[in-house]
C-alpha cells in the first residue's frame, strides 16, 4: 500500500508516543515504544502464533535513530507484522544491585503497556526468579492489529446520588460455585456476572465494585488479584473465551449490560505495587526494564521499600510511572467505559522518591483529580498503607471518596457490646464529620465517607457474628496472617458446628442490626457480595490464596437464609425511598439525638441511642430510630410527636416478615413508649404531606 501520507521520519524511526504497540492506519505497520531511562540497549522480539519460544523477528534499537529522551521506539512494516502474534523485549544495562540497577540482557520482558498477555504452555514463574534466559517460559504481549470494534450502541452511563449502594464482588467467586445456577462454561467469568444481573436488580444495588481484574501471575497464590502483573489487560481467567480480543469484548459486554440495568461499574485497582515482589521475586517486566524508575528503593538500593506489605512499592513520584498509571486509567474509562476506581492502598500515591510523605500536593493525586477524562468518574481511596494512615482530610484528594475504616471498627465494637461507643456511633451515622469536616475550610460532603461493615479483607458478615477468632490455617501461614483485631463476637458459640437454635437466632438478628445501621447512616454504603444471605468463609479472614469454596459464594445459603436476604433487599429499598438518609451534605439541624428518655447518654456504660431525622428539607418523611446494643430490653420514650404520628417499619427482634414492613404495611406503635428488645434496632416513620 502506498505510504505517501506517512511521515518519512516516522517510517524510519518510529514515534515515542503512544507507548506500547500501535497499529498505524493506512499501512498496517506497527509502532513500538518503550520507556527505559537507564538501559544501554533494547531489542524487540516478535513471535509467530505457532512458535512463542523462538522469535520470528528481532530488531535492535539504534541509539542514534530509535531513541527520544528516555523512550525507545521503532516502526515495523506490515510485511513483518503479518507474521507476528506476540512480542517482548530484551533490555541491556548494568547489573549493579548496590546502585539499584538490575538489568539482565538474557531475560524476556513483558511490555508494561501490553493490552493482553499470553502465557505460553511452558510458562514458569521460577524461570523469572533466576538469572538468565526464560525463553519460552515468559509472559508475552499480544499484538492487536485487527481487533474487532465493539458496539456500545446508545447505552447511557448511569450516575447515582442518594441511591448509591456499592456491592463489592469477586468476578470468579461470585458465580464459580455449582449452586450459582450459571452454566459451567460461564461460571466465574464476566459472562457469569451478566447472567446474575436480574439478581442484582432484585437486591437493589446500584454500583458494582469489581475486585481486581487486571492480569496477574497465574502461578502465584493470588486468588483475590491484588498482585498485578499488567495494568492494561483483563485477567484471562475471568473470560469464558481465551482469545484476547474476545476477552476484551466480553468485559465490555459486561459493562454495557450493567449500564443497561442502571448500575455503575467500579474497578478495584492496585497501582501501588506489582507481582514482581522483592529482590527475590520474579523479573517479568518493570524490574528488568528500569528498576530505579518503577520502584521505591531503600537507602542501600539493594532492597525495596515495602510500605504496601507485598515486597515492593511503585515509584508514583516518577513522571514515567505516573504517566503509565494515568494512561491505564484513561484506557479503562475510554476503551472499557468503567465508571470509577477504588484505589488500593492509595496513600502510596503521596510518597516522594525517598519514601517520605507529600501531603500538600502529591503529583499523581493532582493529575488524577485534575484530568478532564475523570470529571465524572468516581474516585475512591483506601487512604492507608502499612506505615501511613491518612483517612479523612489527611488524604490530599479533597473531593475523593474514601473507605471509612473508622466506621467499620466503631460499628462493630458498638454492636458487639463494647462500652463507651455511643458518641462514636453518633459521629459515624452523622457522616463522620470528624474525618470529613463540614467547615468553611474544607466543606466536605457526607457521601465522601464510604461506610462498610465488611469487605473482602476480613470476616464476612456471618463470620463476624460467628467467630471470636480468625481460623486461617488453610492459608498455609500457621494462622499468623490476617487481622487479629476483628471486633467480632460469636454470640456465645465459636464456629458453625452444632450451633444451638437461640445462638443462630441471635446471629441473624445481629446481622440485621448491622444491615440496619449501614443503610440508616449518612454517607455511601458498601457491602460485600454474599453478606445479604450470610455467606461464610468458615472463619478465614484472609483467604487471598484460596481458589475454592472458602471464597466461592454458596448460593444454597440464599435459600437457607431467605429472611436475611429479604431484610437486606427491603432495607436497600427503604434507603433509596428516603433521600434524607443519604444526603450530599450532613444532616445538620435536621437530626435530634436522644437516649431512652431524654437527651442522648454518651457515658461509658450506655449502649443505646435514638435519633429523629426531619425529612422536610429533602421533601421526605420523618424518621425515628431506636438502637439498643445492650443485652437487656430497654423502654424508649419517643421524644418527637405523638404516638398517633408514628408507624413501625423495622424491628430486628421480630421474626420475618414482621422484622421489616413492605411499603404500606407499616404498623401503628400504639403508645409513646416502645420496648426495644435486647440487641435490636427499631425504625419508625411519620408520613409527611409534601405540598
Amino acid at each position: 500500500m502506498a505510504e505517501k501520507n506517512i511521515n518519512k521520519w516516522e517510517q524510519r524511526e518510529g514515534t515515542p508516543y503512544p507507548l506500547g504497540v500501535t497499529s498505524i492506519d493506512g499501512d498496517h505497520a506497527c509502532n513500538f515504544a518503550l520507556y527505559s531511562e537507564t538501559a544501554t540497549g533494547v531489542t524487540l522480539l516478535l513471535y509467530a502464533k505457532d512458535d512463542t519460544k523462538t522469535p520470528c523477528y528481532k530488531y535492535s534499537f539504534d541509539l542514534a535513530i530509535n531513541k527520544t529522551a528516555h523512550i525507545w521506539h521503532c516502526r515495523v512494516p506490515h510485511t513483518i507484522m503479518q507474521k507476528a502474534a506476540c512480542y517482548a523485549y530484551r533490555i541491556e544495562g548494568p547489573d549493579e544491585p548496590a546502585s539499584g540497577k538490575r538489568f539482565d540482557p538474557d531475560k524476556i520482558l513483558l511490555d508494561p503497556y501490553a493490552e493482553a498477555v499470553y502465557f505460553p504452555p511452558d510458562f514458569d514463574r521460577k524461570a523469572a526468579q533466576k538469572k538468565g534466559s526464560n525463553a519460552g517460559k515468559a509472559p508475552l504481549g499480544v499484538i492487536h492489529t485487527h481487533a474487532p470494534a465493539f458496539d456500545w450502541e446508545e447505552t447511557v452511563k448511569p450516575k447515582h446520588t442518594h441511591d448509591t449502594i456499592i456491592y463489592e464482588l469477586h468476578v470468579h467467586g461470585f458465580t464459580r460455585h455449582t449452586s450459582s445456577g450459571i452454566s459451567p462454561a460461564k461460571r466465574g467469568t464476566f459472562r457469569g456476572v451478566v447472567e446474575k444481573i436480574p439478581y442484582l436488580k432484585e437486591l437493589g444495588v446500584t454500583v458494582v465494585e469489581l475486585m481486581p481484574v487486571h492480569q496477574n501471575d497465574p502461578q502465584e497464590k493470588d486468588y483475590w488479584g491484588y498482585m498485578p502483573l499488567n495494568f492494561f489487560s483483563p485477567n484471562r481467567s475471568y473470560g469464558s473465551c481465551r482469545q484476547p480480543d474476545a476477552l476484551m469484548n466480553e468485559f465490555r459486554a459486561m459493562v454495557k449490560a450493567l449500564h443497561e440495568a442502571d448500575m455503575e461499574v467500579i474497578m478495584d485497582v492496585v497501582y501501588n505495587h506489582t507481582a514482581e515482589g522483592d529482590e527475590n521475586g520474579p523479573t517479568y517486566s518493570y524490574r528488568g526494564i528500569d528498576n530505579e524508575t518503577y520502584y521505591l528503593l531503600e537507602d542501600d538500593r539493594r532492597h525495596y521499600r515495602n510500605d504496601a506489605g507485598t515486597g515492593n512499592v511503585l515509584n508514583c513520584a516518577d513522571p514515567a510511572v505516573r504517566k503509565m498509571i494515568m494512561d491505564s486509567l484513561r484506557f479503562w474509562v475510554t476503551e472499557m467505559q468503567v465508571d470509577g476506581f477504588r484505589f488500593d492502598l492509595a496513600s502510596i500515591f503521596t510518597r516522594n522518591r525517598d519514601g517520605s510523605l507529600n501531603l500538600d500536593d502529591p503529583p499523581l493525586i493532582s493529575e488524577i483529580s485534575g484530568d478532564p477524562a475523570f470529571t465524572k468518574v468516581r474516585l475512591i481511596a483506601e487512604a492507608w498503607d502499612v506505615s501511613s494512615y491518612q483517612l479523612g482530610v489527611r488524604f490530599p484528594g479533597i473531593t475523593w471518596m474514601q473507605w471509612n475504616g473508622k466506621y467499620r471498627d466503631d460499628m462493630r465494637r458498638f454492636v458487639k457490646g463494647d462500652s463507651g461507643m455511643v458518641g462514636s456511633v453518633m459521629t459515624r451515622m452523622y457522616g463522620s464529620d470528624d474525618l470529613f469536616p463540614d467547615s468553611p475550610e474544607y466543606a466536605c460532603h457526607a457521601w465522601q465517607s464510604v461506610n462498610f461493615i465488611n469487605a473482602h479483607d476480613g470476616f464476612s458478615l456471618y463470620d463476624l457474628v460467628s467467630y471470636n477468632y480468625k481460623h486461617n490455617e488453610a492459608n498455609g501461614h500457621d494462622n499468623r496472617d490476617g487481622m487479629d483485631h476483628n471486633f467480632s463476637w460469636n454470640c456465645g458459640w465459636e464456629g458453625d458446628e452444632h450451633v444451638p437454635g437461640e445462638v443462630m437466632e441471635l446471629r441473624r438478628r445481629q446481622a440485621k442490626n448491622f444491615c440496619s445501621l449501614l443503610f440508616l447512616s449518612n454517607g455511601t454504603p458498601m457491602f460485600r457480595a454474599g453478606d445479604e444471605f450470610l455467606n461464610t468463609q468458615y472463619g478465614n479472614n484472609n483467604p487471598y490464596n484460596q481458589n475454592n469454596e472458602i471464597n466461592w459464594l454458596d448460593w444454597t445459603l440464599k435459600e437457607e437464609n431467605e429472611e436475611t436476604f429479604r431484610f437486606f433487599k427491603r432495607m436497600i429499598a427503604f434507603r433509596k425511598q428516603h433521600p434524607s438518609l443519604g444526603r450530599s451534605r450532613f444532616w445538620r439541624s435536621d437530626v435530634h439525638w436522644y437516649g431512652t428518655d431524654g437527651p442522648a447518654d454518651t457515658l461509658p456504660d450506655s449502649h443505646s441511642i435514638a435519633f429523629y431525622l426531619d425529612g422536610a428539607s429533602e421533601e421526605d418523611d420523618d424518621l425515628y430510630v431506636m438502637i439498643n446494643a445492650w443485652w437487656n430490653d430497654l423502654d424508649f420514650t419517643i421524644q418527637e410527636g405523638t404516638a398517633d404520628d408514628w408507624k413501625r417499619v423495622v424491628d430486628t427482634s421480630l421474626p420475618s416478615p414482621n422484622d421489616i414492613a413492605e411499603p404500606g404495611g407499616e404498623k401503628p406503635i400504639g403508645g409513646i413508649t416502645y420496648t426495644v428488645k435486647a440487641r435490636s434496632v427499631v425504625v419508625l416513620i411519620r408520613k409527611r404531606t409534601i405540598e
